[in-house]
């Protein structure tokens, strides 16, 4: 990266936008983090935001001279025109159509403009978004196709020089926790355990070796299996 280069990471409090806060302060020079209140079901991820960000800044003195400003921004209207699992108490399914009740039609898309109007404001143009198109449940806006489209879009729409990183775009679960593994060693690991949420039930008092969440939602599914997976190769490189 350039000297003195800054990027804006869009930072939900789970486990895929932890990764991509430490990816990104491993490689700029200065980074901050904006959430987003939507109304989601699981607003309790709003809560860990801040405490995940102390931790990583108490375990990281290098990451925390890089880390400045988080932003939380009101987007309550996106759940107030949205009928799904992730901003209503429906249980969770597959709609019609193959896509989980739990897709947010536009969600992405919303989060990526207003991070960039934010961007805009502060001086930085590289976006960094914890989408990926390998473990992600079927949502259109976490694919490259829809990431690029939106680049292009975002350059076009605000004359500006955008760029989205998207890290994870071709990693699996178990992928992902082996980088928050090569980015921060295990004591970012357990940060993310301890102090991330993923469930999108909001569950928060039962810890798991994964973390914390109802251990039944597709959310949990997929981060389980990730970790476990992640687990089973980490023991059978140290058995070697």
């Amino acid at each position: 990266m350039s000297k003195n280069s800054k990027a804006l990471v869009l930072f939900s409090g789970g486990q895929d936008s932890a990764t991509c806060l430490a990816w990104a302060l491993d490689r700029f020079d200065s980074v901050e983090t904006v959430g987003f209140d939507y109304g989601q079901r699981h607003a309790v991820e709003l809560d860990c935001r801040p405490r995940l960000i102390d931790a990583i800044r108490s375990a990281y003195p290098a990451w925390s001279k890089r880390l400045g400003e988080d932003h939380l921004l009101d987007l309550k209207v996106l759940g107030d025109i949205s009928d799904t699992a992730l901003t209503g108490e429906q249980e969770i399914a597959f709609a019609e159509g193959g896509l989980p009740n739990t897709y947010v039609p536009g969600r992405n898309l919303l989060f990526l403009t207003l991070a960039a109007a934010l961007g805009a404001r502060r001086g930085t143009g590289d976006l960094v978004a914890g989408v990926g198109e390998v473990d992600y449940s079927g949502y259109p806006d976490c694919r490259s196709e829809a990431i690029d489209a939106m680049e292009t879009t975002l350059n076009a729409g605000m004359e500006g020089d955008f760029t989205i990183h998207s890290p994870l775009m071709q990693l699996d679960k178990t992928a992902i926790w082996r980088l928050a593994e090569c980015l921060g060693g295990p004591a970012l690991v357990d940060i993310v355990v301890n102090e991330s949420h993923s469930c999108y039930r909001g569950v928060r008092d039962t810890l798991h070796p994964w973390g914390y969440g109802c251990g039944d939602c597709p959310a949990c599914a997929l981060r389980e299996a990730g970790y476990n997976g992640y687990i089973e190769t980490s023991e059978t490189v140290d058995g070697w």
